[in-house]
């Protein structure tokens, strides 16, 4: 083999192997929880979204080179109250008729420890993009019991509502707010590996 034909050969398995390391993994919505806290007057009130979508490309060989990305549909959000259900999807807050989805696109993932890393990317609610980090931690990977391969991860973050126009409140008589601004984020995702596309006839 010539020397030019080995370097073209090197060059297209240099370009090839990023593709061939990255392993795809589709979020499992039946195992998979998205939730948030936010404090009512006294106490924290709970609540999820139940509609939701998301893919990592996880490239073993170089981490960095990971990503993520999922979406969130705003009319989804529970938290057992269908009253305030409503208001949440209103202008008031999510204005889900405007504004249907809550996105989040990595733009960066360094290790950050053992089974950690730091997931940096724009989060995009209610029409206004921020940036935001989050520590995500693997909480482990393999087979289930019908030998699927899975993976799962967990994040919490703390983000004021305030930056992403979600700003209604009410002023309480002996001071403060009805709600807090800061919201409590929980997400555990449990991912399943996708299948590589049959073989053409």
């Amino acid at each position: 083999m010539t020397k030019t034909r080995f370097a073209a050969l090197a060059a297209a398995v240099a370009l090839a192997s990023p593709a061939l390391a990255a392993d795809t993994y589709q979020f499992d919505k039946p195992h998979t929880n998205v939730g948030f806290q936010v404090r009512h007057i006294f106490t924290m009130v709970s609540g999820r979204f139940t509609d939701f979508s998301g893919t990592i490309e996880i490239d073993r060989a170089n981490p960095e080179k990971s990503s993520v990305e999922f979406t969130i549909q705003a009319a989804s959000i529970d938290t057992s109250d269908p009253r305030r259900d409503q208001h949440l999807r209103s202008a008031d807050f999510f204005d889900v008729a405007n504004h249907p989805t809550l996105t989040f696109k990595s733009t960066a993932i360094k290790p950050n420890g053992t089974n950690s890393f730091l997931v940096t990317g724009d989060l995009t609610m209610r029409g206004v993009t921020k940036q935001v980090s989050l520590p995500v931690t693997l909480l482990g990977e393999g087979k289930d019991p019908m030998g699927n391969d899975k993976i799962g991860f967990e994040t919490g973050v703390t983000l004021n509502r305030t930056e992403f126009g979600l700003n209604w409140n009410r002023a309480l008589e002996g001071g403060g707010t009805l709600l807090s601004d800061d919201v409590k984020i929980q997400i555990a995702v449990e991912a399943n590996k996708a299948k590589p596309p049959a073989p053409a006839n």
